[in-house]
């Protein structure tokens, strides 16, 4: 059983990562949006399911376990937004200590340009959290590990970002998350089809020499 398992999980998928293993952006996606990959590009191999790729629950427990929200919330249970007064109050409580944040920041060396959020980090943040639940990159001294579900969807909610945002971005910015999407589905696909499909041991040779 053991020796099943790790010829299940020998498979290799293509390294089309925007970032290098560490978390860092790669050079050739730091001033432009990146490029898709060849299709030679170097192959990573995916460490063993067995210790690895958490156990997926039955598909009919997710369904139970996740009834549709719109019956799970009525509308009369939605609470009153805040109002305007309340959220402004809020926005300078929440800029004003973003300010000192930047000052400890500053005083330590650092640029507080570095704690600034911007559409290319978001999606760079979504980007690594999808390739980690593949298999494909893990935090530093950690062991990768497998989340198909997870990986799914984080890019089904790039997917959906990409929809309610369409018109609204830059070129830079739609290259962006498109060459994200376009990345993360194919190592997806390459994921799935290799747990689907393991290579097959050789079996006994039965041949005769001529």
């Amino acid at each position: 059983m053991a020796q099943k398992r790790k010829e299940e999980s020998e498979f290799k998928v293509s390294d089309r990562r925007l970032f290098t293993s560490d978390g860092e952006l790669r050079d050739s996606a730091d001033e432009q949006a990146p490029t898709p990959v060849a299709a030679t590009a170097v192959a990573t191999e995916r460490p063993p399911a067995a210790t690895s790729a958490p156990v997926a629950p039955p598909v009919s427990s997710i369904a139970e376990a996740a009834p549709n929200a719109a019956s799970a919330a009525p509308e009369s249970d939605v609470p009153e937004p805040p109002s305007a007064s309340e959220q402004q109050a809020q926005h300078d409580a929440y800029r004003q200590s973003s300010r000192e944040l930047d000052k400890r920041v500053e005083l330590n060396g650092h640029s507080a340009k570095e704690l600034e959020m911007s559409f290319e980090r978001f999606m760079a943040s979504l980007y690594m959290t999808a390739m980690m639940h593949l298999g494909l990159m893990h935090e530093q001294g950690g062991q990768p590990g497998v989340d198909i579900i997870g990986a799914r969807q984080t890019i089904d909610t790039l997917g959906m970002i990409a929809e309610k945002t369409k018109g609204n971005l830059t070129p830079k910015e739609q290259g962006f998350l498109q060459n994200c999407l376009y990345e993360l589905r194919m190592a997806y696909v390459e994921v799935t089809n290799a747990i689907a499909h393991p290579p097959q041991a050789p079996g006994p040779h039965t041949g005769t020499n001529g």
